[in-house]
């Protein structure tokens, strides 16, 4: 049993476009009248930092501009003199990391309330975390004044984050979500969390690439960043953290930069340590190998890979590495001098980690070569369907890394359905059934119309053009079971009749076969079709229906024996509506209290085709019939009504033949 603690922080956060708007709001509501407005001086910010000055207005008290990377202390130093000076009591920070930290650390110092207007998406914003930097060495520490009161996320404010910081202050969040899933207090939400952000932030960097003003796009990672910034609040940070600190703050490398670089290596060196977290790191990206799988993904975006291109030199390499093994710290796999000095050494050259021992090769090229050779295809829908078939067919066999032994046991295996397929014997169709595909299929084209009758699927033993029947009569064709007399209604879903239906019936024996199952039998028995009168109405004489096994003499039969399923359907009697105006029906009636109908998965219908509103009372009768037919004994009472939806247009009807 998993045990943890979890603590939410209480941040305020606003998140949507045009939300700087709403800060002076947020700055009254929490009693502030002299604002200090903090942010690091960037011109590229300029625009917004004097949008937010005049949505401030006369609430501006200070303003302060020379925030800088890793919070050092003589930089807080500065601003808490202009805090003092000018009696601020409320502060309002505009930026990236830089301007969060020093408003962070004039908070600690001050316990005045903070407003953090995100412009990256490093998520440090809703963490209770601070990184300062004294004399070139850069410490954490975490406290709940620290966490700011109310963060806004503006994704407007992101259209102008140039591309390079965009990915990597994009791939900072990733990090803060990588290392929450292997940190020792991780907790279910956490982990939720973490894996919502990997994946959001592994479809918006390339979507970024492609078009920096993808709103959609921005706005995901904005998300991912406040999730993947939760994450880090929450937990504590491993390996990867440590050794960004330790270059950033001992070396001045550029924070999200380096993050950058660093995270698929430590990422590969912690894998063997921490296989459930890769593996879901790398399920969330799409990916075979989660440490390769980011490093590709950086690469994709454009994001640099070495340190050597962030400034570091191959002489700082050792010293990195002592600074970094120097104080204890939470990390799956022990940190020793040797490891992260190779690591480092990976990091600054710049190298594709290796994939984790065993993990499968990358075979997305192979797959997006395959889906492209469909571009030809002149029907949309045609190439739609096969690129989507090939790439969850490739992708089952990766997650499952199939051998050849499997895949020819699959290919073995269709080819002997193939050979047992005739015109009464549909072994395709079976396995469609009983792997539930038949029933998904037939619940997305027919239950979107929830006030009529629930199809069903149409099995193997339809057989079109039955013989025409006249109302009343028994199309038993003398076989022995008991009687049941069945009156049926076609209605619209208001309940008015539909007459001229054309509704084609068939079912088993009372030995649970169908007649071309049956070679001595001379013509169709059990099966007819009706046509409703004026009154939506038509009846006839049967028998009730029985359980049965679907043909288990065969491949699908092998398959259901070698998973512990038995082949039997619930006694059912099947039925195919078609009238004009109507969208046509094809369903099944299950018999109340029959087999079949419940118990554990695997044990019910063997095909999954019963639904609540199909199963129905054939209720048990002595004496007079309804058309004083002579029956000895039981005999059993079908009443039904189906209702059948009017053709809308939107979804192609499907006709007795076609679904043949």
């Amino acid at each position: 049993m998993r045990s943890f603690v979890h603590t939410t922080g209480p941040s305020r956060v606003i998140f949507g476009a045009g939300t700087i708007e709403r800060v002076r709001e947020e700055v009254e509501r929490l009693g502030g009248a002299r604002v200090m407005l903090l942010s690091g001086g960037s011109p590229a910010l300029r625009k917004d930092v004097e949008r937010l000055r005049e949505g401030l207005g006369d609430l501006v008290a200070a303003e302060f501009d020379g925030a800088v990377m890793h919070t050092p202390v003589e930089v807080t130093e500065r601003a808490l003199s202009l805090v003092r000076e000018r009696r601020v009591d409320c502060l309002v920070a505009i930026g990236g990391g830089s301007a969060t930290g020093l408003a962070k650390a004039l908070a600690v110092r001050t316990d005045l309330p903070q407003i953090v207007v995100s412009t990256t998406y490093a998520g440090s914003e809703v963490t209770p975390v601070l990184g300062e930097t004294v004399e070139g060495r850069k410490t954490t520490r975490s406290a709940p004044e620290i966490l700011p009161e109310t963060v806004v996320y503006d994704v407007e404010l992101t259209l102008g984050l140039p591309v390079p910081m965009s990915v990597t202050s994009g791939v900072n969040a990733l990090a803060h979500a990588v290392e929450a899933l292997y940190a020792p207090d991780a907790t279910p939400v956490t982990d939720a969390l973490a894996l919502e952000a990997v994946a959001a932030i592994g479809r918006a960097l390339p979507a970024l690439y492609e078009d920096p003003s993808d709103m959609e796009a921005r706005a995901n990672l904005l998300q991912s960043a406040w999730l993947a910034g939760s994450c880090l609040g929450s937990v504590r940070m491993g390996l990867h953290h440590k050794l960004c600190h330790t270059l950033g703050g001992a070396f001045g490398l550029p924070h999200a930069e380096t993050h950058t670089v660093v995270l698929p290596h430590a990422m590969a060196y912690n894998a063997s340590a921490a296989p459930d977290a890769m593996a879901r790191v790398a399920h969330a990206l799409g990916v075979p190998d989660a440490a390769t799988g980011v490093f590709d993904l950086v690469r994709q975006a454009g994001g640099p890979t070495s340190l050597r291109e962030l400034g570091l030199t191959e002489a700082d390499l050792d010293r990195a590495a002592e600074l970094a093994t120097a104080q204890p710290y939470p990390n799956p796999r022990e940190v020793t001098r040797t490891g992260i000095a190779d690591l480092l050494s990976e990091a600054w050259q710049g190298r594709r980690p290796q994939p984790a021992a065993g993990s499968a090769p990358d075979l997305r090229p192979l797959t997006d070569e395959v889906v492209a050779s469909f571009d030809g295809c002149a029907n949309p829908r045609l190439r739609q369907l096969l690129s989507d078939l090939a790439r969850t067919l490739h992708g089952y066999a990766v997650r499952n890394d199939l051998t050849p032994q499997e895949w020819q046991r699959a290919i073995d295996f269709l080819t002997q359905a193939g050979h047992i397929t005739t015109g009464t014997r549909q072994e395709f169709i079976l396995l469609s059934d009983t792997l539930g595909i038949s029933s998904v299929v037939d619940a997305l084209t027919n239950s979107r119309t929830p006030e009529t009758t629930s199809s069903a699927i149409l099995g193997p033993f339809y057989v079109a053009g039955p013989p025409a029947a006249e109302h009343g009569a028994d199309i038993a064709g003398g076989l022995e079971g008991t009687p049941m007399w069945a009156d049926i209604k076609v209605t619209d879903p208001e309940g008015t009749p539909v007459g001229g239906a054309v509704v084609d019936v068939w079912q088993s024996n009372e030995d649970g076969f169908y007649d071309v199952q049956l070679p001595d039998l001379d013509g169709p028995v059990l099966r007819a079709r009706f046509t409703t009168g004026e009154d939506g109405r038509f009846t006839f004489w049967s028998i009730l229906p029985s359980e049965y096994p679907i043909p288990d003499d065969g491949p699908v039969g092998r398959m259901l024996s070698a998973v512990g399923r038995h082949p039997y359907r619930a006694p059912h009697v099947h039925f195919l509506i078609n009238a004009p105006g109507h969208q046509p029906l094809i369903t099944q009636l299950f018999v109340r209290g029959g087999a079949y109908l419940d118990g554990a998965p695997g044990q019910r219908d063997a095909v999954f085709g019963v639904k609540d509103d199909l199963v129905t009372h054939f209720t048990p009768h002595t004496g007079p019939t309804p058309d004083g037919r002579p029956v000895q004994g039981e005999w059993r009472l079908l009443d039904f009504t189906f209702r059948i939806a009017p053709s809308d247009g939107e979804r192609a009807p499907t006709s007795s033949t076609e679904t043949a």
